[in-house]
């Protein structure tokens, strides 16, 4: 008797102790699925492009060609003559977790794609963990640099005129998209969504 009872009491523990481990599975999937919800529902927009330069010139304040000094002018002439045109800036996405959410969400990660006008350009990630608390507006820059003379074709002035529509200091209204897969850390670890999701498309210069 006391050998059959001293091995049933290890047996009942082991029970009680999966269906603990069960329920916090189950609580943390509960959670897991909040905050997946949370993440489809934040409302992502370009808001501004800032710290635009091209062939290593700052074009703060440039509205067009005639604003170039004859030194900034020569150098960009210079760099399409060589077929090397580097741009760098940084497009401003505004995060908006909507106020009705039940979870705050947590972006850890976010694989992007770059498209100008329709055209896919380069593609990069953005790894800089960022809470999106629910009904706060939240900044997340995306630095960009690219070889503007590897995806379009024109002069040194058409050229600028895209690069100004780009950041929507001059020239026609451009189109900026950005196709991304967002990876957001829940109770399980962090969860990368399966399939890309379009969560910028807009024109800049409007």
């Amino acid at each position: 008797m006391g050998g059959v009872t001293a091995r049933s009491r290890p047996r009942a523990g082991r029970t009680r102790a999966w269906a603990l481990a069960a329920f916090t599975v189950l609580l943390a999937g509960c959670a897991t699925l909040q905050q997946l919800a949370a993440l489809r529902d934040v409302d992502f927009s370009v808001d501004r492009v800032s710290d635009l330069r091209l062939a290593g010139i700052d074009l703060t304040g440039v509205r067009s060609h005639s604003d170039l000094g004859i030194t900034d002018a020569g150098r960009l002439a210079l760099a399409v003559s060589q077929r090397e045109l580097p741009m760098d800036f940084r497009v401003h996405l505004t995060a908006l977790n909507p106020e009705d959410n039940s979870v705050d969400a947590r972006l850890v990660r976010l694989d992007w794609t770059l498209f100008l006008q329709g055209r896919e350009t380069l593609s990069g990630v953005f790894a800089d963990e960022t809470l999106l608390p629910r009904g706060q507006p939240t900044d997340v820059p995306i630095s960009v640099s690219l070889d503007l003379i590897d995806f379009f074709e024109g002069s040194a002035r058409d050229l600028l005129d895209l690069a100004l529509a780009v950041s929507g200091q001059g020239g026609a209204p451009t189109e900026v998209t950005l196709r991304a897969v967002p990876t957001v850390n829940t109770a399980l670890g962090p969860i990368r969504y399966p399939e890309p999701i379009t969560i910028v498309s807009r024109e800049v210069g409007r």
